[in-house]
């Protein structure tokens, strides 16, 4: 059952409001988590109506068009952008699990719009954009908060995905957020700011290239003796997966929404 499907039959992103609710947020799951990774959809979900919000979900939404644009075709990335402001124009805030998507929006959609020359469009995307948020930058920048009530006892490490760390400047946000977390063994990546060599077709135009820095990544990651590795891109996190995986270490990699929803008595 992916996302979209988790949502119709339990209704969670209907439910009515907790009591205090500060803001009603619309969730953009993207098509990378809504095929692949639903469980951090279901995970940002917990957190955001734990914390007293309610939120939405445009069930007409797609893609943002990232993988259309960084190949090269950037006037099939067009109706994507489209499609986005006019499910999520009007919105208190849009939350996304995903730092490269958001950073697609920030850096190509304004030029995108300018280009066609749709004064309209224009406008719609810079009245939207400021409202939307990586899902760990909407936590800490927005709302202020470092601790969610989670609860996770494990070791775990922490990949800074290139686009949180580069574009969006997530700095040590989602750190702190980790830090609060109750029951933690959290131990610093060596080259945390050093790239896993996903970069979307990146891995598959310069494979060599690619596989030399997730083997530096890799070993990185084994050198703490993490039982997971946690990143706020399910990109990367299954790219460092792989490599994992086929060494059979044991290691596992968990989105950082899934371990700001566990929770005491829960399953982690």
């Amino acid at each position: 059952m992916d996302y979209c499907e988790w949502v119709i039959w339990t209704g969670a992103c209907l439910r009515q409001p907790a009591k205090g609710i500060i803001l009603q947020v619309a969730l953009f799951i993207t098509c990378y988590n809504d095929t692949l990774f639903p469980e951090t959809g279901k995970a940002v979900v917990r957190v955001l109506e734990r914390l007293g919000h309610t939120v939405v979900f445009p069930a007409g939404q797609t893609c943002c068009g990232q993988m259309h644009y960084n190949t090269g075709y950037q006037a099939e990335a067009m109706p994507l952008l489209e499609r986005f402001v006019a499910q999520f124009k009007g919105s208190e805030a849009v939350v996304v699990p995903s730092s490269s998507c958001v950073a697609m929006m920030r850096d190509h959609y304004p030029k995108m719009a300018a280009h066609i020359g749709n004064a309209d469009l224009t406008r719609e995307v810079e009245a939207l954009l400021p409202n939307v948020y990586e899902f760990s930058e909407f936590l800490t920048k927005r709302l202020g908060l470092e601790d969610v009530g989670a609860f996770y006892p494990h070791r775990v490490t922490y990949h800074a995905s290139c686009h949180g760390l580069r574009n969006l400047g997530l700095g040590d946000g989602p750190l702190k957020l980790l830090k609060a977390v109750r029951g933690i063994d959290l131990v610093e990546l060596q080259g945390l700011e050093e790239c896993c060599g996903f970069g979307g077709t990146f891995a598959v135009k310069n494979a060599e290239v690619s596989s030399a820095m997730l083997a530096d990544k890799t070993r990185a990651v084994l050198n703490t003796r993490a039982e997971a590795c946690t990143a706020c891109d399910n990109s990367c996190l299954m790219h460092i997966q792989g490599s994992l995986h086929r060494q059979r270490t044991g290691v596992h990699t968990v989105h950082l929404a899934e371990i700001l929803a566990s929770e005491a008595g829960g399953a982690a």
